[in-house]
């Protein structure tokens, strides 16, 4: 374009690829004035007005406004500080937008009532405080009054959710069915039963440090047997259950015999509440974390071999 050269609002519309509609929306607004008339009262533009032209485009498709854009053109706002501030409101619609879809497909996929989707919203929408809170009333309901055992500290902070600021749907449609089941009394019951077994089972020990879970032991003995395929009834199960066994009967000093294994696999079947490994799993998506190892096949081994050797 030459600088002296004007131009018809037609003219214009044709080199901005704008509608002669919106120039005029423009003009009228003060934002892209025209430079001139014509004799017969024609707004007439020069190359800077095409210029600011392509300009204001861009601007609104970054989602601007006019009164701040007509501010940025006349140099009364730094544009990289409006664009800042539109980047960080943006951030918080994406945010948002992230909420909505993950909380609508959680219920495309779960068939949720009305009801169900309400709360699954308001719980999606919850504050880092308020989630805080959520979960620290879970673990107190509980651990609380066992936290004094050294190896309930590192549990407790082993089962608390950090969602991300910027989570990604798979996290919060995660955190929303994680919070969900920790207001869920008798999931809260469950987990407290197995707390309570394993501050007996170590107060029995006479333990103060941490040691050895019963799942690890477990996952240890059984597993090896599970992979390799051997029946639960077989007598080859014989050592795996004597070693489970003599395990247990020396961190309660108590014999191992029948009674004993009876009480084992009632334990076992305790910790194998699929609500449990559950709650891991959707703890490992909100943390970002692996997931972990599904002991369920190998609890459901040592049950069932512990059974067949207590009836009489």
């Amino acid at each position: 374009m030459d600088g002296d050269t004007l131009y018809s609002i037609g003219e214009l519309a044709r080199r901005t690829g704008l509608t002669v509609k919106t120039i005029r929306f423009y003009s009228d607004r003060g934002i892209v004035a025209p430079t001139d008339r014509s004799p017969a009262g024609y707004r007439l533009y020069n190359i800077d007005a095409a210029a600011r032209l392509d300009l204001v485009r861009t601007l609104r498709e970054l989602g601007l406004d006019l009164p701040t854009i007509r501010k940025v053109l006349d140099r009364e706002l730094s544009f990289p500080e409006v664009a800042a501030a539109h980047a960080e409101a943006l951030a918080v619609q994406i945010g948002t937008l992230r909420l909505r879809r993950a909380v609508l497909t959680a219920v495309a996929k779960r068939g949720s009532t009305p009801e169900e989707t309400d709360l699954m919203h308001k719980l999606a929408q919850l504050s880092e405080d308020e989630r805080r809170r959520l979960i620290g009333d879970f673990l107190d309901a509980v651990f609380g009054g066992l936290d004094a055992v050294p190896a309930f500290v590192g549990v407790m902070r082993s089962m608390t959710p950090e969602l991300p600021d910027n989570p990604e749907a798979e996290q919060v449609q995660a955190w929303v069915e994680l919070a969900e089941m920790s207001k869920d009394p008798d999931f809260r019951a469950s987990v407290r039963r197995t707390a309570e077994d394993q501050a007996a089972e170590q107060a029995r020990s006479g333990t103060t440090g941490p040691r050895r879970d019963i799942a690890a032991t477990v996952r240890d003995q059984a597993g090896p047997a599970l992979t390799a395929g051997i029946d639960p009834a077989s007598p080859q199960a014989d050592p795996i259950v004597a070693a489970l066994t003599d395990h247990y009967a020396h961190l309660l000093g108590l014999p191992a015999d029948i009674e004993l294994r009876r009480r084992l696999a009632t334990r076992l079947e305790s910790v194998n509440d699929p609500r449990r490994e559950r709650y891991l799993q959707l703890l490992a998506v909100v943390n970002g974390w692996p997931a972990p190892e599904s002991l369920a096949p190998v609890f459901d081994w040592s049950v069932q071999a512990l059974r067949v050797r207590t009836q009489q």
